[in-house]
This record gives C-alpha cells, sequence and structure tokens, in this order.
C-alpha cells in the first residue's frame, strides 16, 4: 500500500495568475525516500478546504520550507519590515491543517517555515530575525554560494538524551545545514525539544506523545538518502506513514464488509 503524503504548496504570482507551487527536492525525498505518493495541497485556506476530512484521508503530511515567512500576527507579534514575504494562503492552510494532523493521528515531518508552523499552530510564537537576537549566531546561508554548498553542514547540533534522534542516530551531537532567518522563540505547549544548536537555538522538536510529529529546522529533504541524519529521519517517518496507509486500507475493508 502506497501511503498519501500531503504536502501543502505556496503561492506565488506570476502575472496575472497566483500559482500553487512546491519545490521538487520535495516531491521526490517522498517517492524515494518515504515510499509514498506526493499529494499537493493547494493553499485555499481552511475556509475552502475540509482539512479535517483531508487529514483522515492522509497517511502524513510534509511541510516544507519557503521563501515567505510566518505572518507575525499570527503568533502575537508586531509587523513585519516590509520587505518581508509572506504567504498568507498558505499560513491559512497549513496552521489548521496542523492542528487537524495532530488530532488524527497523522504523522508529520516539518522541515525549516514547516517547523516554525508547528511551532505557531500550537501556540508557540518565532524569532523574527535571529541573527539580531543577543546571544544568537547568523543562521542564514550565503547566497552567493551555489546551491549544493549552501546545504552543506553548517554547524552541529546537541540532541536531547533519549528523543528520536538521539536514539535513531545513536549519537549526541550531530551536522546540520542552515538556512534559515527566523526561529523558534517561545516553545508552543506540547511540543518537547529535540535538538539546539550552539547558540541554543531550538533546531528540532516533537509532539509529545505523537507517533511521529517531528519538526527540523535544518533542510534534510536534501539530500534526503545520503546524509544519515536525514535518512533517520525519513526512515522514522516512513514508518509511520506506512503503518497508518496500512490501518487506514484495513479499517476500509472492515467498513465494507459491515
Amino acid at each position: 500500500m502506497t501511503p498519501l503524503i500531503g504536502i501543502p504548496a505556496g503561492v506565488k504570482v506570476e502575472g496575472s495568475f497566483p500559482l500553487h507551487t512546491v519545490s521538487e527536492k520535495y516531491l521526490t525525498a517522498v517517492v524515494d525516500a518515504v515510499g509514498g505518493l506526493p499529494v499537493i495541497v493547494p493553499a485555499l485556506g481552511a475556509e475552502r478546504i475540509d482539512v479535517a476530512d483531508l487529514a483522515r484521508r492522509l497517511d502524513g503530511v510534509l511541510l516544507t520550507g519557503g521563501l515567505s515567512n510566518i505572518e507575525p500576527h499570527r503568533y502575537g507579534d508586531g509587523p513585519s519590515r516590509p520587505d518581508t514575504p509572506h504567504d498568507r494562503a498558505r499560513d491559512s492552510t497549513t496552521l489548521p491543517l496542523i492542528r487537524a494532523c495532530i488530532g488524527e493521528g497523522v504523522p508529520i515531518l516539518a522541515i525549516c517555515r514547516g517547523i516554525q508552523e508547528l511551532n505557531v499552530a500550537l501556540g508557540g510564537t518565532l524569532h523574527q530575525h535571529v541573527h539580531e537576537v543577543a546571544g544568537k549566531n547568523d543562521h542564514r546561508s550565503d547566497k552567493t554560494k551555489p546551491w549544493i554548498e549552501r546545504y552543506g553542514h553548517a554547524h552541529p547540533v546537541q540532541l536531547a538524551p533519549g528523543g528520536f534522534l538521539a536514539r535513531a542516530l545513536g549519537t549526541a551531537e550531530a551536522q546540520v545545514n542552515s538556512l534559515h532567518g527566523q526561529g523558534i522563540d517561545r516553545l508552543a505547549p506540547g511540543l518537547i525539544v529535540e535538538a539546539t544548536a550552539p547558540d541554543g537555538l531550538i533546531e528540532a522538536v516533537r509532539v509529545d506523545g505523537a507517533a511521529f510529529a517531528i519538526g527540523v529546522q535544518w533542510h534534510a529533504e536534501y539530500p534526503s538518502l545520503a546524509d544519515p541524519v536525514s535518512k533517520a529521519l525519513f526512515d522514522g517517518f516512513a514508518k509511520a506513514c506506512h503503518a497508518r496507509a496500512e490501518a487506514r486500507v484495513r479499517a476500509i475493508l472492515r467498513a465494507r464488509a459491515a
């Protein structure tokens, strides 16, 4: 049974027409590292998409990175700078979808913007400019470098003892990339820290009590199979998604036989 993995799209405008887009590297990660079928979820908002019904039909959700930032009013912060890119349509889709998926027990892997969405959806806040916070490092990548170099290892993270990553990797530290300007400020209720950067910034979290609902601030999707940290994350996500798909099919068959 091939699990159906929802990937919420972002919106950008070219000419007069909005485009709902997902970078191919997330699609190929779902196919190659999860063995699933990517289902692109249009960013039409919870007013037009029944997110509760959608969550019941999915076997997993991959929350991607993106060029936009979450609107700060959604976590009670002041206005953004005028040049800050936002995606209101994506916010209005992903935040309620996250809550619906957690309620339904849908496995979640949240990457970069995705971990920020996970934290905001559950009541946490963000640093709008991490590099301007006292005591924090600059976690942005050098945009003058080629993409392959920007996705290379940038710094270590300390793994929480007894957490998913520490157990999966059998180590207390791992190397990750870093391509983000925002990050978690106040941790949301119900989230447990999985990893922290040397400056104390939260780099990975999991949802307390969930079978698999993990967010990471780094880009685990590239390369998803070659990097041991990424492989551990996607292996765990794949196992949870396949288990849900099998359970969902069994439930359908029982309902038909009743």
